[in-house]
């Protein structure tokens, strides 16, 4: 029962971390014309957000190898839920910019202490099925964004949408606090948590800075995608704002559970019988990706764009509970905080910390359409990492 708990409480915090992240970007169209911004500026939205959240996981990372995980929990959900309610308030570019990197803060606390804090309570052959269950909440909460953010704004103004995917997280960070427990770190010896020095393998181990480098393609692609596609269906298929937020959210839903659910089943039995499998899972999933993701540009037919971004949307979503499992599997319980800490700020950096404002920055001198073309290349040197290390343990 008390994992059951756990998992449902870190599972809600995660579906609200993605919503509340994702909702800006159904909102863009508004925003747009409200404020008077240009793509780029949207776009710097986007990585204004993940620059903070990959600068602030190291921190917390650290802080969680020493200290009270649930309180850091909470402590975080409360920062973006309030920061989110704060982007409802703004009156102009600045006021809105800040309080979207703020959010950063809290969501980069959850994200790196979550998944190690859930793995610890299962094991290890369950790793990849269990993350992949949680991971499931990036699919599903990413397409409540869109769908609320969409839907509110366009029926009561971005300013209620951001204020109505705000507050649950307020009541969910403190339940958090107050009701999860950290058994490992309350029963600790103080001489057995890591120094400064423990953490240095970590720049040493070829089979972890792999999949962070392989899954940081994937997260610029995806990073990508997330930022520009209602904006892409907008301009190019006419939707209007509710339109594009609830479809490519209704897509981000199915496709990213169907994805996430049978790559972890996928994961799992093929773990059993090789130990490359989360690589080789990961590779062969980017690649077959690629091709749709082309289809979705090439199609002038509204049937074809959505089938193109339906199949490539499911075959991104297939390595993500590999993922998580290879970063436990090739790091010690004491530093794993730490390695989450590691692996947030290495794939941010090479991926959407910077992509939804290049993207931006080819549309404004481009086309969108040309944009997210280059954008989908970058799963190429993805592919080749993923392989390169399966082939070499």
């Amino acid at each position: 029962m008390r994992t059951q708990y756990l998992f449902g409480t870190l599972f809600c915090l995660n579906l609200l971390n993605y919503i509340d992240r994702q909702a800006l970007y159904s909102l863009f169209p508004l925003l747009q014309i409200d404020l008077q911004l240009t793509d780029l500026q949207l776009g710097a939205l986007a990585s204004c957000f993940m620059l903070v959240y990959m600068c602030y996981a190291p921190l917390v990372g650290y802080l969680a190898d020493r200290s009270s995980r649930p309180r850091l929990i909470g402590l975080s959900a409360l920062l973006w839920s309030g920061a989110t309610l704060a982007c409802g308030a703004a009156c102009n570019y600045i006021s809105l910019f800040i309080p979207r990197a703020l959010i950063g803060v809290g969501e980069g606390g959850f994200t790196t202490i979550a998944q190690p804090f859930l793995a610890e309570h299962y094991p290890a052959k369950k790793h990849a099925s269990v993350l992949a269950l949680f991971g499931l909440a990036l699919p599903v909460g990413s397409a409540l964004g869109y769908m609320l953010g969409g839907l509110i704004g366009h029926h009561w103004g971005w300013r209620i949408a951001f204020m109505a995917v705000g507050i649950p997280g307020v009541f969910l960070g403190l339940l958090a606090w107050l009701g999860l427990k950290d058994v490992a770190r309350e029963t600790q010896s103080p001489k057995l948590r890591p120094t400064l020095k423990d953490y240095f393998p970590l720049f040493k181990n070829k089979p972890f800075l792999s999949v962070c480098f392989a899954q940081a393609m994937s997260t610029f692609v995806m990073g990508g995608l997330a930022a520009w596609m209602p904006m892409y269906l907008h301009r190019y298929l006419g939707w209007d704002t509710a339109q594009a937020g609830t479809r490519f959210g209704g897509l981000v839903i199915i496709c990213g559970a169907v994805g996430t659910l049978l790559g972890g089943k996928l994961a799992a039995r093929w773990i059993e019988k090789s130990s490359t499998a989360y690589y080789k899972l990961i590779s062969i999933a980017f690649l077959a990706a690629l091709p749709f993701c082309w289809l979705t540009l090439c199609a002038t037919h509204e049937a074809l764009v959505l089938l193109g971004l339906a199949a490539a949307l499911t075959l991104l979503f297939i390595p993500t509970g590999a993922i998580a499992a290879a970063l436990v599997a090739t790091t010690s319980e004491n530093i794993r905080s730490m390695a989450f800490a590691l692996n947030i700020f290495i794939i941010h950096l090479l991926g959407d910390a910077i992509s939804p404002t290049l993207v931006g920055w080819i549309s404004d001198g481009w086309s969108l359409k040309a944009a997210v073309f280059c954008c989908t290349l970058m799963l190429l040197p993805g592919i080749w990492a993923s392989s390169r290390t399966a082939h070499s343990i």
